[in-house]
């Protein structure tokens, strides 16, 4: 297989495996979508919304979080990791989004960006998923395995988006970066399979017999 064949029959086969995917991230709007995300940093979608529940009774806008003290926060945050920098993060782009943006969740790169703890794979999730802006948050997983499956060179995840944004029709990017992570979690994962074991390693490299080496990002 050519590349962009490999690329057409993973997006067809993801399409046939998961034809909505749903978001993962419990929310309801998207300044909780965009707590979150920032939690979801070197922590589970499991343990998130595990955690969330209790900080979103008892602040789910801007202005009560900002009201919230930034140490009950932390202690609410815990479970996900990185508490210290999380909560302070949180509180800090409480106060931007309630002073620079009259309380709503920016949506742009740019502005999401600027947040403190927000960063280009968080600002992607938010565009794509709250606002319905195309656009291919590149993880950890989904970098592991578009080198796995030989979409990219795997360099950085900056170039596996460039990569991956040529490959696969731009009307397609937000539905599949939930595809691509719902697949690996359940088919593809960094223990389960090296690169040979599931449908779509052995369908596209059907030749490979040792386990494929990832480059971290």
């Amino acid at each position: 297989m050519t590349k962009k064949e490999r690329a057409s029959y993973i997006h067809k086969r993801l399409r046939e495996l998961y034809p909505e995917p749903a978001i993962p991230l419990t929310h309801s709007d998207p300044f909780t979508l965009l707590i979150s995300v920032l939690l979801s940093a070197q922590c589970t979608d499991v343990r998130v919304n595990k955690t969330t529940p209790a900080l979103f009774a008892l602040a789910d806008n801007p202005l009560d979080m900002l009201r919230l003290p930034t140490d009950k926060i932390q202690a609410i945050i815990r479970p996900c990791g990185l508490s210290p920098s999380k909560a302070k993060a949180i509180s800090g782009l409480s106060k931007i989004i309630l002073e620079k943006h009259q309380g709503e969740v920016p949506c742009s790169f740019s502005e999401l960006e600027e947040l403190p703890g927000v960063g280009h794979k968080t600002a992607s999730v938010v565009m794509a998923q709250a606002f319905g802006v195309p656009a291919f948050p590149i993880d950890t997983h989904i970098h592991r395995l578009a080198q796995r499956w030989g979409l990219t060179n795997g360099k950085n995840v900056q170039q596996t988006e460039k990569d991956l944004k040529r490959l696969f029709p731009k009307d397609s990017w937000n539905r599949l970066h939930l595809q691509i992570i719902y697949y690996g979690r359940e088919h593809c994962s960094a223990r389960g399979c090296d690169g040979t074991v599931c449908e779509i390693c052995q369908t596209c490299f059907p030749q490979r017999k040792k386990p494929f080496p990832n480059r971290k990002a």
